[in-house]
C-alpha cells in the first residue's frame, strides 16, 4: 500500500511539474505587499508569503526546479559513476588503484561537507549546485559498478566473449551493462530523493538557488524571519521536501526488491 501512496506521489509530482501553469492559482512572481502574510483563502489555497507571493504557485513550481535538479545530478552522476567504475573494475590494476582511492578520499568526508566545500568555491547559482553534487554523489555509483563487475570477472560467459575476439568495449555494453543497469536504477531512484534533499538544504543556506526563483529550500530560508507570526509559509515548503524525498525512498526499497534475487521480501507493491 505504502508504495502504491510513493508512485501516486511521484506521478503527481510529474504531471504537477509539466503542467504547472495550468495547475498554479496564482503568477509564482508576482508579489502584493497589500496582501502579505495571508492565512489560507479561495484566492491563496495555501496562503501567502512576506511579499505578498502565492504560496501554493510557488510551490508546484517549486516542484520543476527540485526535479529537473535532482533528475540532472542522478543522471550525470550515474554516467560518470558507471564509466569510471566499469574501467576501474574491468581493467585492474594501476586504473583500479587510482580511480579508488580518488573514492575513498571523496568518501572520507560526508557528502553534504563536499558539496559545501564545492559550492563555496564556485558560487552559488543552479549550475554551480548541480555540479557540487555531480561532484560527490558519482562517488556511489563508481563503487557500486566496480562491484558488480569484480564479481563477474571470470565468469565463463565473459571468457567465451573474449575469446571468440570480442572487444572489451563490446563485452562491457553487451555482457556487463545489462547486469549493471538494474542496480544502477534501484540507486538512482534513491538518489534523486537524496539529490532533492541536499540541493534543498544548500538552497536553505543561501548557497544554492537563489530568490526570486520558486525552490522549496530558498522558499524555507525566506520564511525563517517569519516562523512565529506565519509558521505556515514553512511547514508547507517542508511538507512538499519530505513527501517527495520518502517517495522516491520508499520507490526505491521497491525497486531493491524486485532486482536482487536474495531478497526475500514480499514482491507485490
Amino acid at each position: 500500500m505504502r508504495t502504491w501512496i510513493a508512485f501516486l506521489i511521484i506521478a503527481g509530482l510529474i504531471l504537477a511539474a509539466i503542467f504547472a501553469e495550468q495547475l498554479s492559482p496564482n503568477d509564482p512572481d508576482t508579489a502584493n505587499l497589500s496582501q502579505r502574510l495571508k492565512a489560507p483563502c479561495w484566492d491563496y489555497p495555501l496562503g501567502t508569503d512576506h511579499l505578498g507571493r502565492c504560496i501554493l504557485s510557488r510551490i508546484i513550481f517549486g516542484i520543476r526546479m527540485s526535479l529537473f535538479i535532482g533528475g540532472s545530478v542522478v543522471l550525470f552522476s550515474a554516467i560518470l559513476g558507471i564509466i569510471l567504475g566499469s574501467a576501474a573494475g574491468y581493467f585492474g590494476g594501476i586504473l583500479d588503484e587510482a580511480i579508488m582511492r580518488v573514492v575513498d578520499a571523496f568518501l572520507a568526508f560526508p557528502s553534504i561537507f563536499l558539496a559545501l566545500a564545492a559550492i563555496g568555491f564556485l558560487g552559488s547559482g543552479m549550475i554551480n549546485l548541480m555540479l557540487s553534487l555531480i561532484l560527490v554523489e558519482w562517488t556511489g555509483y563508481a563503487r557500486l559498478v566496480r562491484s558488480i563487475i569484480l564479481s563477474l570477472r571470470g565468469k565463463e560467459f565473459l571468457e567465451a566473449a573474449a575469446s571468440l575476439g570480442a572487444s572489451d568495449f563490446y563485452i562491457m555494453r553487451r555482457h556487463i551493462l545489462p547486469i549493471v543497469l538494474p542496480q544502477v536504477l534501484v540507486m538512482a531512484t534513491l538518489g534523486i530523493g537524496y539529490a532533492i534533499l541536499d540541493s534543498t538544504s544548500l538552497s536553505f543556506l543561501g548557497l544554492g538557488i537563489q530568490p526570486p526563483t520558486p525552490e522549496w529550500g530558498s522558499m524555507m530560508n525566506d520564511a525563517r524571519p517569519f516562523v512565529r507570526a506565519d509558521p505556515l509559509m514553512m511547514i508547507f515548503p517542508g511538507i512538499a521536501i519530505t513527501s517527495s524525498v520518502l517517495a522516491f525512498n520508499l520507490a526505491g526499497e521497491w525497486l531493491r526488491e524486485q532486482v536482487d534475487p536474495r531478497s526475500d521480501a514480499p514482491q507485490e507493491i
